[in-house]
């Protein structure tokens, strides 16, 4: 058993109340108004089928990340993970699962004024919520909603329509462009029965396309237990530039990248990871440092502005050697036992590093004080050893049919794309979950076979975390590995129901595997158990983002940045994830979405 290294860190602890320490601020969010999830209703096959105005000019916001192995498509091996591998299932009981949103359904989004204003985008960002009898999926940039039973009841919905924002593109002559969203969130909360849908919204220039200068969080909150009906629109200003009541940090006016959430018994909470606005533009920039923003639930759900806490915890891991990034706040599956007055969250803490044994474990105390005019509250960070992971090499991917690259791409006068390979990213911190009194969460990493080339895995990690008396400690529970010789795995989300019964989900692909919908169950005892797929690719991956043609330097196509897993009331677990099915696409991409659910 590994336990926490106390010895060798000191825990450093930062006060989000009072003036004195200039690392928190009460930041000023404001309401939007209400709106609906609204049906598409565009089926024209013309739409989506060129190149000009089709995708989007936004750069890659992935390569911002201070590492990542999009670059590389081997990491070195010495120390690199070498698991045993898991085995292959022959059966899925317990399962059942129905194809969620596409691209072609996300390029289609919009209605009225929005129609034909959708950019082709890759990777999806799968995000999925939860509740008896209701499912909401989004990627990027659409949403919908289902039935239990699997039945699509309202959307796709673009999501600039449904937050009230400006298209992302008017196809006019001079073309107008509006509002940049990306990287979207969602959460149902069992005691408010309230949803949280979030997105990253960065302002640009309606001429030219250029960023800024202003950027903000969008937030909408559900006013029944039916995400068919009304939602309160919210927006928090995060150019953190001095102005419009936001601090001043330096490298400023910024933007809050990857928009991580989760909740507690009092709180609601936002991590994001704060770059220049001028990083977009190719004028230089720096990364600022992780945010974290809290505020109450309740008020949210009854539609009032509650008091945002905004904690800047940029360089709190300098002591330690490490870098503030991508901290995922925790979210406690219903039926589940919350923390007291505090909220969990996990980081990785060595992000710089193609390799690490460490985990940074995250304390918020005081979270009943959100519901106060004058919260008063503690965030509090210490250092938890580990197996060892790192940054995951690109993925192979079986080849077949790919009309992009060798029919469209030749017709436009390029040269035949070759077969791409899927970015896996690196190995920031995945989904968490605080369940039967421990945090659950998996990375993607590189991994090791012998007489294989070093491919994508899965490290996952059952901690027990611990605050008595301000100190913050703990123990690792279990932790290990997930992948298949010869194959990549990647991109994991872990769904925990209140009993302590997991499911993990995630991509499969490789030079036998079109890129599929997987899952593995997992508990605190076994680990991670054999791997099912629910979903088999169909097709290789045949989108826009890694031909050369359309800019591409290392054949990789974007695909994740993550997936979704989450407990339902009954105990089941609801999985989301990328995979390319055998549908209707559009031209410049094939990418699908499985949406399944698993019962123990």
């Amino acid at each position: 058993m590994l336990v926490l290294l106390a010895s060798t860190f000191a825990v450093a602890s930062v006060r989000a109340s009072g003036s004195s320490t200039g690392l928190e601020s009460l930041t000023a969010m404001s309401y939007r108004g209400t709106t609906t999830i609204t049906d598409s209703t565009t089926t024209d096959s013309s739409i989506g089928s060129g190149t000009t105005l089709e995708n989007s000019p936004a750069p890659d916001l992935a390569q911002l990340a201070p590492n990542n192995g999009l670059g590389s498509s081997k990491v070195p091996s010495a120390h690199v993970p070498t698991p045993s591998g898991n085995s292959l299932a022959k059966s899925n009981p317990g399962f059942f699962g129905f194809n969620g949103l596409t691209h072609r359904d996300q390029r289609l989004a919009g209605t009225g004024s929005y129609v034909n204003t959708q950019f082709s985008l890759e990777p999806p960002d799968q995000g999925l919520c939860a509740s008896s009898n209701f499912l909401v999926e989004t990627v990027n940039t659409a949403l919908a909603v289902y039935s239990s039973a699997g039945a699509r009841l309202k959307g796709p919905t673009a999501i600039n329509q449904f937050f009230g924002l400006k298209p992302e593109v008017i196809r006019a002559s001079p073309p107008v462009f509006g509002d940049f969203a990306s990287d979207p969130r969602c959460y149902h909360d069992p005691t408010t029965d309230a949803w949280y849908f979030t997105v990253l919204q960065i302002d640009t220039n309606p001429s030219t396309g250029a960023f800024g200068p202003r950027s903000h969080l969008e937030l909408a909150v559900s006013t029944t237990g039916d995400p068919a009906g009304v939602w309160n629109l919210f927006e928090l200003d995060v150019t953190d530039d001095g102005a419009g009541g936001t601090p001043s940090h330096a490298g400023c006016p910024c933007f809050g990248d990857q928009p991580l959430i989760g909740a507690d018994a009092n709180g609601f909470y936002v991590s994001t990871n704060e770059f220049s606005i001028s990083l977009l533009n190719g004028q230089g920039g720096t990364y600022v440092g992780a945010q974290l923003y809290a505020m109450s639930k309740t008020i949210l759900a009854a539609g009032a502005l509650p008091t945002v806490v905004q904690i800047n915890a940029a360089g709190t891991l300098s002591s330690f050697g490490g870098i503030d990034f991508s901290v995922q706040p925790s979210t406690t599956p219903p039926g589940g036992s919350y923390a007291t007055n505090t909220e969990f969250l996990l980081s990785t803490p060595d992000i710089l590093n193609l390799l690490t044994n460490r985990l940074a474990l995250w304390a918020l105390t005081g979270t009943s004080s959100l519901n106060s005019a004058t919260p008063n509250l503690t965030l509090t960070v210490t250092i938890v050893g580990s197996e060892v992971y790192g940054v995951p090499p690109n993925s192979e991917q079986k080849d077949g049919f790919r009309p992009l690259g060798t029919v469209v791409i030749p017709a436009l006068g390029g040269n035949p794309g070759k077969l791409e390979l899927l970015q896996t990213n690196d190995h920031r911190m995945q989904q968490l979950v605080y369940a039967d009194g421990k945090l659950w969460s998996a990375v993607t990493t590189a991994v090791a076979f012998k007489n294989s080339p070093i491919q994508a895995g899965i490290a996952f990690f059952i901690l027990s975390p611990s605050l008595a008396g301000g100190t913050l400690t703990g123990s690792m529970v279990k932790q290990g590995y997930v992948a298949v010789v010869g194959e990549s795995v990647f991109f994991p989300s872990i769904g925990v129901n209140s009993a302590g019964k997991g499911v993990m989900t995630f991509t499969l692909a490789g030079p036998d595997f079109f890129p599929s919908a997987a899952y593995t169950t997992i508990d605190a005892v076994n680990g991670a158990g054999a791997i099912h797929t629910a979903a088999p690719g169909a097709l290789p991956e045949d989108g826009f983002t890694g031909y050369l043609f359309f800019g591409a330097s290392n054949r990789a196509a974007r695909w994740g940045d993550y997936s979704a897993a989450v407990a339902a009331p009954n105990g089941s677990i609801w999985l989301a994830v990328e995979y390319i099915p055998n549908l209707q696409r559009t031209q410049n991409a094939n990418w699908g979405t499985f949406i399944s659910n698993v019962t123990q």
